[in-house]
């Protein structure tokens, strides 16, 4: 019989600066995965804004939200240099969504991830 290890991610919801209309919605909830494997955590987003950032955050317990990576609408796309080569996100701005993928996930990815949706600040003067 193999011995596996299950790797328990939590997913959250987060928006930062967002519109009445702006929404972001992770699923599931609760996802397992074995360990050595690969995970992809799911996040849809709804905004009018054209210029679309989406953020995702990990948070082990005990501590503060770590960002992970940045995905926009730009192609300036941005990650952490600890999570460079196994965590991995693309904006798809039709469908509007920016699933995360972890490649070859490891027990210490247990903990709680967060999708964020920052649409371009706007100034009024």
């Amino acid at each position: 019989m193999a011995y596996t290890r299950s790797i328990l991610v939590i997913c959250a919801i987060v928006c930062f600066e967002c519109r009445a209309e702006d929404t972001v919605t992770q699923t599931p909830g609760n996802m397992n995965a074995v360990e050595g494997r690969s995970v992809t955590l799911h996040c849809k987003y709804n905004t009018s804004d054209p210029s679309q950032y989406l953020f995702w955050y990990i948070q082990y317990p005990n501590d503060f939200p770590r960002y992970v990576l940045r995905r926009d609408t730009f192609g300036a796309d941005e990650t952490a240099d600890e999570f460079k080569g196994r965590f991995d996100a693309f904006l798809n701005k039709t469908s509007q969504n920016v699933p995360l993928t972890i490649q070859q996930t490891e027990l210490c990815d247990s903990a709680v991830y967060y999708c964020a949706l920052r649409p371009t600040v706007t100034m009024r003067y």
